[in-house]
């Protein structure tokens, strides 16, 4: 038998089949989980927020045009959350780490190789979460789900000028943050 569309289960939630609901959950929350951990760096806050944007997803559904395709607009409710979230909260505290992950000898049975590679990626990673919130969410959008500058520019409710602004933006203040490391 195969598998509904996106479309019939938007349809199905619309008439009360809380069901046809929960199956888009499932095949939308890795990609929403992911854009709220990559704007927010926190994995419980990004869990926290990740199920809230599924609850006004819910909520708003007959506000979502079912032409058009739901990942995209799941993604943008999730997005927007997290920047208002972002926008009222403190500056983010990055957390130090684990003194146990400094255990002598923890990395001298790790390949030269994967140890550089992970240590470059944890280095992006917390020069993206250094950004300021509008850049993160378009490098976000752009290089992590791999969204159009129109996509962006509409998930964001920005013009697609500001959309490339933005990312030329974020783009040279990583390369500035990363100079000399990677």
């Amino acid at each position: 038998m195969e598998e509904p569309t996106d479309r019939a289960l938007v349809l199905r939630t619309r008439q009360g089949d809380v069901d046809a609901f929960g199956e888009l959950v499932r095949r939308y929350q890795t990609s929403v989980f992911n854009v709220c951990y990559r704007l927010l760096g926190e994995r419980r806050e990004a869990e926290d927020l990740a199920q809230e944007a599924f609850l006004r997803a819910f909520r708003r559904l007959h506000t979502f045009d079912a032409d058009r395709p739901f990942g995209p607009w799941m993604r943008r409710v999730a997005a927007n959350l997290c920047l208002n979230h972002l926008s009222r909260a403190s500056p983010p505290r990055l957390p130090l780490q684990d003194e146990t992950d400094l255990a002598a000898g923890s990395t001298e049975r790790i390949p030269e190789a994967v140890r550089l590679r992970g240590e470059r990626a944890e280095m992006l990673r917390q020069a993206i979460l250094e950004l300021p919130a509008h850049y993160r969410a378009v490098i976000e959008l752009r290089h992590f789900h791999e969204m159009r500058y129109a996509e962006i520019s509409q998930a964001l409710g920005i013009p697609v000028s500001d959309v490339k602004s933005h990312l030329y933006r974020a783009r040279r203040k990583l390369a500035e943050r990363l100079e000399g490391h990677v």
